[in-house]
């Protein structure tokens, strides 16, 4: 396996351990009528042996933010791509599979055969397409075809597109690809259909023998109540008295008054509409009027969000508090101080925050969409069985039923500890999650092995 990213400038050099390429460095890549020099570094995965391979192009990726508005945009993630192949192929490396993400490198399987299919070394290559977030598609002008060196490949782009002079590529990737993931079974049904497709639902629907979901892993390395630097007491299955520590040290920092009795309501999130923001800023305010309960915020994003937040704070200055922003740190003290935590998305690909908590014992309440339907498992008090607690439509009523269940719950101790302790023994790791794609690879690499095969018999 070789990974390939870009050399963001926001990567801290004088921390990392890293060293050149040494055949791979000032490359020159002619991408339309424009020449941009690589080099390519080399690094660790953290905690492993395996090398990460880092573009650098300073001209590209020498920026403020990881993406930007910049009329570039499209160029950033071109050359990625094809630095990524030029690199395999001076390494005399042949990949079995090209795992792309997003639509960032969804121009992977036309490169292949548009301008790469000559070369032995990587014709043979299939590719999978991962798609994160299909909300982002990366729409450009279709001129933008110039600048990734695809001025004169547009058979390879959609017709209707390109009359209304714009290209979509990852439109362009679901169409190309040889296999399509993304990151929930759940999600993957629901962006074959026009709600949750953004447009796209009808190529995935001719492309669904080829589309699988896989739900996305968590690293308890980082997130493990029993073993977090960054909270003040760690606890686990055996040991639970550090929750409510965390409680109590999360509330005093925050000034905000600690009572065993009084729930902590936790949010950690973009503050964006996907996240289902509006619900919950309705639904607290009524809330914290009637019910003696506190709500943690962390995040930023819309700034019609953010003013509700600090409107509620106002309010109510003794149960709310509201970081405007992210800390790491104070996310990893959320968790672990809550006792429950809330995502009502609209839609949700996966989610991680909703595994970090269960492994934290902290309560999720979330909508059964996407991976929040395939990771939390509804509360059962008669068979003391599930997770957390799930509302299915979109709406402020079905929120507070769910959280007042919730509520109602976290009054009954017995039934609360059980509660917490069914989701800490849940098992989201990646070593659990790497055996469906090591399977999907498989499958892919099958599947053309009986492609060939049959192609050989006819002629």
């Amino acid at each position: 396996m070789r990974l390939f990213f870009p050399f963001y400038s926001s990567i801290d050099r004088r921390s990392l351990d890293y060293g050149p390429v040494d055949f791979l460095q000032d490359l020159d890549l002619d991408m339309g009528e424009q020449t941009y020099r690589f080099s390519v570094m080399y690094t660790w995965l953290a905690g492993s042996s395996l090398q990460v391979y880092l573009v650098d192009c300073p001209e590209l990726y020498h920026r403020a933010g990881v993406y930007t508005d910049d009329p570039d945009e499209a160029v950033r993630f071109g050359l990625l791509c094809r630095a990524a192949l030029e690199s395999s192929q001076r390494m005399g490396w042949s990949p079995d599979i090209v795992h792309c993400n997003d639509w960032h490198t969804a121009l992977i399987p036309t490169y292949l055969r548009a301008l790469y299919s000559w070369d032995e070394l990587l014709s043979g290559a299939k590719t999978l397409l991962t798609l994160h977030n299909i909300g982002y598609q990366g729409v450009f002008e279709a001129v933008d075809l110039r600048d990734l060196g695809l001025g004169d490949q547009l058979s390879y782009f959609d017709e209707e597109d390109l009359r209304a002079d714009r290209v979509n590529l990852l439109k362009n990737g679901l169409e190309h690809a040889d296999q399509l993931t993304t990151v929930s079974p759940t999600h993957a049904d629901e962006i074959q259909t026009p709600e949750f497709g953004m447009g796209l639902d009808g190529m995935l629907r001719a492309r669904s023998d080829r589309l699988e979901g896989i739900l996305n892993g968590v690293d308890y390395g980082e997130w493990n109540p029993a073993t977090d630097p960054l909270i003040p007491y760690r606890y686990s299955t055996e040991d639970l008295t550090g929750k409510e520590r965390n409680k109590r040290a999360l509330l005093q920092d925050l000034s905000l008054p600690y009572d065993p009795q009084a729930p902590v309501l936790g949010v950690v999130s973009r503050l964006v509409q996907q996240k289902g923001i509006d619900l919950l800023a309705t639904a607290m305010s009524g809330l914290l009027e009637n019910l003696d309960l506190r709500l943690v915020v962390l995040g930023t994003g819309e700034p019609r969000f953010e003013a509700e937040f600090r409107v509620l704070h106002q309010e109510f200055p003794r149960k709310v508090s509201f970081y405007n922003g992210y800390s790491n740190e104070l996310a990893h003290r959320i968790e672990a101080g809550s006792d429950i935590f809330v995502m009502p998305s609209l839609y949700e690909p996966c989610g991680l925050n909703q595994m970090y908590s269960l492994r934290y014992g902290t309560v999720p309440v979330v909508r059964a969409t996407g991976g929040l339907a395939d990771s939390v498992e509804p509360w059962d008090p008669d068979t003391g069985t599930g997770t957390g607690f799930l509302f299915e439509a979109y709406s402020v009523e079905a929120l507070l039923e769910a959280l007042h269940q919730a509520l109602n719950a976290f009054r009954d101790q017995r039934a609360w500890r059980r509660l917490m302790l069914n989701g800490m023994g849940q098992d989201f790791s990646w070593t659990k999650q790497v055996r469906d794609y090591e399977a999907l690879y498989r499958k892919v690499l099958a599947r053309a092995e009986t492609a060939t095969r049959d192609s050989r018999s006819e002629t």
